[in-house]
């Protein structure tokens, strides 16, 4: 509780409206919360500080879908995409030890420039189809990219829309496939930046505050 009254109360009431925004989108459309949260508090917050904000909101919303969802459809989902999942993870717990020797602006770039890039080829239209030969290459680069991008910032996402998206998944299996993927990244972003010192006993009290407006946000979206 200190460490919240020390941040003041303007700072708190900004990452309420943007976390509630943020929570709002997330369950309107079932995914875009680390995203949305990291563009909006990068705006006043220092990197290290918007990830560690971003970590219980997004662990909490994606084991809470899960539970909707079904946890055994989940554990089957994502077992199909175990190539995935396993790059993922591997990049991400990499990444995650770099939080702390990387300076704010050079992490900002490193996040910035892969999301800008995956972001504007699905705006463009951009499409390609791998040959069932290429799939395997490129599923590990793009989990290798959503792993790496990630651990340094919660942001998973783009690359794996991409790679769904060039690969003709269903739209009902994107969106399992997706929330399987987030769910377990979620996991491993919490455990690998405790382990990093990110998440912390100062830090911890502002990502538990952001669950408020994350879930409200939640709830609204689904209305």
């Amino acid at each position: 509780m200190q460490e919240l009254l020390q941040i003041g109360a303007p700072v708190l009431t900004l990452v309420f409206a943007v976390t509630l925004a943020a929570g709002f989108i997330k369950g309107a459309i079932g995914f875009g919360l680390p995203m949305i949260m990291v563009a909006g508090l990068a705006a006043f917050l220092p990197p290290d500080l918007v990830l560690a904000v971003v970590i219980l909101p997004a662990l909490v919303s994606n084991l809470w879908q899960v539970a909707q969802w079904g946890v055994g459809e989940t554990l089957r989902t994502a077992w199909g995409f175990r190539l995935y999942i396993g790059v993922m993870l591997g990049f991400l717990a990499l990444s995650a030890q770099l939080v702390r020797l990387i300076t704010p602006n050079a992490l900002m770039l490193i996040v910035g420039i892969p999301v800008m890039f995956f972001a504007i080829i699905q705006l463009v239209g951009v499409s390609f189809q791998p040959s069932k030969r290429a799939r395997i290459p490129i599923e590990a680069l793009a989990a290798a990219l959503s792993g790496f991008v990630g651990g340094l910032s919660g942001i998973w996402g783009p690359p794996l829309v991409t790679y769904l998206t060039a690969i003709d998944t269903p739209k009902r299996r994107q969106m399992r496939l997706q929330g399987a993927v987030y769910a377990v990244a979620a996991v491993a972003l919490f455990l690998a930046h405790l382990r990093s010192g990110v998440l912390n006993r100062a830090t911890m009290p502002l990502s538990a505050y952001a669950l408020v407006p994350t879930m409200l946000g939640m709830w609204l979206g689904a209305l």
